[in-house]
């Protein structure tokens, strides 16, 4: 897993105004919790803070003010609804060999049995219990094959090794729900009808 070194700033305004003004400098209003330590509040740069969230749960090594260096993960994030850029984050002080729970992104792989069944995700990330610095950034699970009906539940999933599950083993994570035959006739017999009427 990699970790990325960013540079914070401590920040002594706060509000929405003092929220406003530092993300007009790019940059991106955060706090920082953990281990029963107070709050840190902190100012981050916008487009490196950015970058580092494309990978879920990624480890960021912060350099406070040039003075210290703790590790965190991002654990909530706010985006502006509409455009999209960063509006503020939390981050969660870890320690290397610290164990964490997270929820990591889940990947099916290969083709269901044939006939148009849908593949429904009951969980779009699986929370696993694993060390700070070794967070996988996926876990990925073979649906090869699997007819209408069949589940894929969390015990069912490979862990990379020191990995565990944070969630019931019997979990549903994944099932394959049968086609909707009947109404894919009638749209087809619907769709004739139209092309018969413009004829």
């Amino acid at each position: 897993m990699s970790e990325v070194k960013l540079a914070a700033e401590t920040r002594t305004e706060f509000g929405k105004g003092a929220a406003r003004r530092i993300r007009r400098e790019n940059k991106v209003p955060g706090v920082l919790y953990g281990h029963g330590s107070d709050p840190l509040h902190l100012t981050l740069p916008g487009h490196e803070l950015l970058l580092a969230l494309r990978t879920p749960n990624v480890l960021i090594s912060l350099d406070i003010d040039g003075k210290s260096n703790e590790l965190a993960i991002p654990k909530s994030v706010q985006r502006d609804p509409l455009k999209g850029f960063l509006e503020h984050v939390d981050l969660l002080l870890v320690k290397r060999g610290e164990k964490v729970t997270v929820e990591i992104p889940l990947h099916a792989e290969g083709e269901l049995a044939p006939g148009g069944n849908l593949l429904e995700h009951v969980l779009v990330a699986l929370p696993v219990e694993a060390e700070a610095t070794h967070i996988p950034e996926a876990v990925t699970v073979s649906v090869e094959g699997l007819e209408a009906g069949a589940s894929v539940h969390a015990k069912d999933i490979k862990l990379p090794s020191g990995v565990t599950l944070a969630v019931d083993e019997d979990a549903v994570v994944l099932q394959v729900l049968q086609a909707q035959v009947e109404e894919t006739e009638g749209e087809e017999a619907a769709a004739e009808g139209e092309e018969v009427a413009e004829a």
